[in-house]
Parts: C-alpha cells; structure tokens; sequence
C-alpha cells in the first residue's frame, strides 16, 4: 500500500462528511478541498545584495521539502533603485502529498513555537475562498538553523481552496486544524 499523509487520509475519512452535514452539499464535487498552499517571500535588500535571494531560495526549499523559485520584478521602480527583471524574492508552491506534510508540519510544530501564540487572525480571507497567513520569522519552522540564519524575515502562506465562500473555506481550514482566534 503506498503511503498517505495524515491530513489527506484524516480528509477523505472525517472532513468530507462532516462539511457535507454543514452545508449539506448534493453532490461529492461540491465539497471543498485544498487545492495548494504557495508560500512567497519578498527580500527587498536583494536590489543591493544578489545573494539574499540564495539564502531566501535555499530556506524555502529546506522549509517546505520542494525547490523554491525566485520572481523578479516587472516594472521599474526608481525610487526603490529597482530594474526590471531583477530578483526581488522567493516563492513555492506546494500540491498534493507535500502541500499535506508541510500543512501538517505547520499546524503541529512550527506554528506553536511563535511567541504569546493564541490563535491565528481569521481576517485574511479574500472573499473567494482563499486565506492568506503572514509569518514574522522563518525560525519557527524547524528545518531551520537559527544558527546558519544570516537576517530573521517573514514570509506569507497563501491557502488556495475549491470553496465558493470564505465561510466554507474556514470550516474547511479549521476541520483540518489550522487554530483559528475566538472572537
């Protein structure tokens, strides 16, 4: 038998049914699901010095287990001293069995390392059923050296999902275990 991440088998067995008793969908395809998590990651020092986007390229990829890209700028901006084409970041994007281990890693080691942790804001929806998560230091996650680590920097965690709403989306990220505020 191959293998199964946890929250894609913890899905298929309790999540489906009990969003299916929330909204009571009619048909399976109606049920919303996680399409792919993209993590991205703006340095904008690396108009000065090329090498941070290594470092940002190289934590990603040690972060989420999949070579990370980097995006470069598609405009100029002279007050930024930026051209276009430079490198100004770093981004993946996570599907299938990896998008399931690093949600699963997310929820149950790095997330509860962040400091005074009582919850993540239940604000960052964008009215189509996607969440955004903004991350302050890259050292919560545990593939991280904070000894190798040459500038503490943040990162944002965008989930993509197949809901019409952001209200399904939440019962479908808290059913998962993403730890929402109470309000």
């Amino acid at each position: 038998m191959a293998y199964v991440p946890r929250l894609k088998q913890e899905y298929k067995d309790r999540v489906k049914s009990t969003l299916t008793e929330e909204y009571s969908y009619s048909n399976v395809m109606e049920i919303p699901e996680l399409e792919k998590i993209v993590l991205s990651r703006g340095v904008g020092a690396a108009v000065a010095d090329k090498k941070l986007i290594d470092y940002a390229i190289e934590e990603l990829t040690a972060i989420t287990g999949q070579q990370a890209v980097q995006t470069i700028s598609k405009k100029d901006v002279a007050s930024f001293k930026l051209r276009k084409g430079m490198p100004i970041g770093a981004k993946v994007t996570l599907r299938g069995y990896r998008m399931y281990e690093f949600l699963d890693r997310l929820i149950t080691s790095a997330l509860p390392r962040v400091r005074d942790f009582n919850g993540i804001k239940a604000d960052g929806f964008d009215g189509r059923g996607n969440y955004n998560l903004g991350v302050q230091e890259q050292i919560i996650f545990p593939e991280i050296d904070i000894d190798k680590v040459n500038r503490i920097s943040g990162m944002d965690i965008t989930f993509v999902t197949s809901a019409k709403t952001d209200k399904e989306a939440k019962s479908l990220l808290t059913e998962l275990g993403l730890p929402f505020k109470k309000n």
